[in-house]
């Protein structure tokens, strides 16, 4: 059977060929149409290029000392960068040879090289090569992530053509170099030929360049410290790359390939961490001063007021005198802490013998009672409201509201002027100076003069019993030097952005406040002065005017000293973790804050303090505000047995409130609350220390007997006082 087949029609033929051809160029101008939307709407969404110069890793901070050296760096950061014009060229060419031989003739991308690519893909059935360029690597290390998406590479395409056209080859590859990740913890080359080969850039050979150039390909696996080997034929590679391409010639490549890898490994620099105690309390400040979105968007640069030389002297400072007087009198840790007083800035800060066993740090976290230093505080109150170091107390048996303080050491004085009262760190009139100032106007100063913590309106406040940090009393007792003038204690000068931009400058954030008046701080200097000439600083005594306070908690659990010079403030403490009682005196920490103070002044000029002004007409600024005591029944001192409540006050018959007046009767649910809870209570002192009830003859830290001629003062002359126009409003009032 034959079938005939139809004649052709050249026009049916005709009509076919234009359908299939209009077809397909609609097909093509679609597909078109299509990428061009796409590459729009990926480039309206690529990051500025322009960010690539001051990109800095997330969460990354350097902290600088207040000469510039770097204390410490956090994060996944470069230590060290390298200068394009300091890289040796061998080093360059070997990363381009690895890499992206062709750097200099693609626009960020090269076509050339993701076509071998895709060849040589193919070929093996695996993923062997990328084809990226390192301006395609920059661009994903910087803005992008390591997604294997088809979007991500053609955003990094894309982003890359845009780095080329607004940013110069030099600086991209520079960029590249020093962000790199090498392994190991390394970023950038100068890191690598520290932590692989404990060598600068300048001092690589060429095999050790080829080693470095051939890690960023696969840093795990090709490391030289996990596999030798891959690392070796890695190298070996590059190598060989190098030769073909011109770089170095055959037998440079045979040559550096026959040598072995010869390691000499090494930590990041700056890993570990430098003045430890000091760069920790400064991360903790950082929140104060910036969000935490600027901490988290990394590259901030935090200038500090350390002084290295400083710092480094008060902890070795501190380490002698744990180390020389803390066997002998029962304590393990000291801290230290000197401000500027004229400015408030933190020029050293020590919070223990060492950051290695303890991260505690006892200068900022450690609260303690502060003992005779907070005197300090009490009697610039009362300079204050009005009262001279010459006025006359009596030393003597004293009870109120129930509580019957003691002076250490046991006896009385008799009468004494607040001037020796201070020097020798009379309890009695401590009291007293409270009693008569009153709580609220002491709570004011005190927290006007930096302290923070919790304080409470009963009488053991004159004594220290509330605890406080070191970092407070030193700032405290930095406002006396500094003329009733208080700065905020800081160790922050400037925060920087990546970009340069001012976070924070203290200079202009920072503003200080009148605590006291300057009469009245001049004359507590001259009564601070009196105690180190004459009282129980003297072991703080130096070859300049120095002003300063001891103090002793409790069965010596804690011993102080603050002292100042018009340039430099210092406060030292010493004592136990665990809060154990000690063997010790303040004398100690006084011979302590010597041992710093003698260092630290050399050569700095002696500064005078101000002058002691005219007693009889001063300015008054404070009103005292006296409390009303109760008269305790029990008016005679109790007997030695009882030396723990004579030293933390007498177990009240009521609450020592003001608010209480000794009306049990209507609030009989106080009878039975537990006491331990309430807060600067004697018994919350004794269960919150476990004070033993009849402790052993307390350790003697200095006689507390005023001299001959305070024996029977004679009562000054009347003072004149000027009443500020304010304080005499308030007296008009009802």
């Amino acid at each position: 059977m034959h079938w005939d087949r139809p004649p052709s029609n050249p026009w049916l033929k005709l009509w076919s060929l234009f359908w299939s051809i209009f077809a397909l160029g609609g097909l093509t101008l679609g597909g078109v149409a299509w990428a061009r939307r796409e590459l729009a709407a990926i480039d309206n969404s690529l990051p500025d290029p322009s960010e690539l110069l001051t990109y800095a890793r997330g969460g990354t901070i350097t902290i600088k000392a207040a000469d510039g050296s770097i204390l410490q760096q956090i994060g996944d950061v470069t230590h060290e960068k390298l200068d394009l014009a300091d890289t040796p060229t061998q080093l360059i060419q070997a990363f381009l040879a690895a890499e992206d031989h062709r750097f200099y003739e693609h626009d960020g991308v090269d076509y050339q090289a993701i076509a071998r690519a895709a060849v040589t893909n193919w070929r093996a059935r695996a993923w062997l090569e990328g084809g990226s360029t390192l301006t395609q690597q920059l661009a994903r290390m910087v803005f992008l992530t390591q997604d294997l998406t088809l979007e991500r590479k053609l955003r990094e395409a894309r982003l890359a053509q845009e780095i080329e056209r607004t940013t110069s080859k030099e600086e991209i590859l520079q960029k590249y170099l020093n962000l790199v990740y090498l392994g190991s913890g390394a970023y950038g080359v100068t890191d690598a030929a520290w932590v692989y080969f404990a060598k600068s850039p300048q001092e690589l050979t060429l095999p050790e360049m080829a080693l470095l150039a051939g890690l960023p390909a696969a840093p795990s696996d090709y490391s030289p410290e996990v596999s030798p080997k891959l690392a070796q034929q890695r190298r070996n590679t590059v190598l060989r790359r190098m030769a073909e391409v011109g770089y170095i010639s055959e037998t440079e490549a045979d040559k550096a390939i026959a040598q072995p890898i010869a390691l000499n490994l090494r930590l990041p620099k700056r890993l570990e961490v430098r003045l430890p105690y000091f760069t920790s309390y400064i991360q903790q400040e950082l929140p104060n001063y910036v969000s935490d979105e600027e901490i988290e968007n990394g590259g901030l640069t935090v200038e500090t007021s350390l002084d290295p030389h400083l710092q480094e002297l008060a902890q070795e400072v501190v380490r002698q005198g744990v180390a020389r007087y803390g066997w002998q009198e029962g304590f393990t840790e000291g801290a230290l802490v000197a401000i500027d007083p004229r400015n408030g800035e933190i020029r050293a800060l020590v919070g223990g013998t060492g950051f290695e066993q303890s991260q505690f740090n006892r200068a900022t976290q450690a609260l303690r009672q502060p003992g005779s230093t907070f005197k300090g505080i009490i009697y610039a109150t009362a300079i204050a409201a009005g009262l001279s170091p010459h006025d006359v107390y009596e030393d003597v048996p004293y009870s109120i509201a129930g509580y019957q303080p003691r002076n250490y050491g046991g006896g009385y004085a008799g009468k004494v002027t607040l001037q020796n009262a201070l020097a020798q760190s009379i309890n009695i009139v401590a009291v007293k100076l409270l009693a008569d100032i009153g709580f609220e106007p002491t709570l004011e100063v005190a927290q006007k003069m930096g302290i923070e913590s919790e304080l409470g309106e009963v009488y053991p406040l004159a004594l220290g019993a509330f605890e406080v940090t070191l970092l407070e009393m030193t700032r405290a007792y930095g406002t006396l030097a500094n003329q009733g003038q208080h700065y905020p204690s800081r160790g922050i000068r400037r925060i920087l952005a990546a970009d340069g931009t001012v976070l924070f400058d203290a200079q202009d954030d920072i503003r200080p406040q009148q605590a006291i008046d300057p009469d009245s701080a001049a004359i507590m200097t001259s009564m601070l002065r009196q105690v180190v000439d004459s009282g129980t600083g003297r072991p703080a005594q130096l070859d300049r005017p120095v002003a300063g306070k001891t103090g002793t908690s409790d069965n010596s659990r804690d011993l102080w000293f603050i002292g100042y010079v018009p340039q430099l403030t210092v406060g030292v403490w010493l004592g136990n973790d665990n809060n154990a009682p000690t063997y010790g005196s303040s004398g100690t920490a006084a011979r302590v804050w010597r041992l710093f103070m003698a260092e630290a002044l050399q050569g700095m000029a002696i500064a005078e303090f101000p002058s002691l002004p005219d007693l009889a007409f001063r300015t008054i600024t404070l009103k005292p505000q006296p409390e009303e005591p109760e008269t305790s029944p029990t008016p005679e001192p109790r007997q030695s047995g009882d030396d723990w409540q004579l030293t933390w006050g007498d177990r009240p018959l009521a609450p020592p409130s003001r608010s209480a007046s000794g009306n049990s009767q209507k609030q009989p649910d106080r009878e039975t609350r537990d006491r331990a809870l309430e807060y600067g209570t004697e018994e919350y002192f004794r269960r919150r220390y476990g004070l033993d009830p009849a402790p052993s003859e307390p350790v003697r830290e200095w006689e507390a007997t005023p001299s001959a001629s305070e024996s029977d003062p004679l009562l000054p002359p009347r003072k004149e006082i000027v009443i500020p126009e304010a304080l005499e409003a308030l007296e008009g009032e009802p």
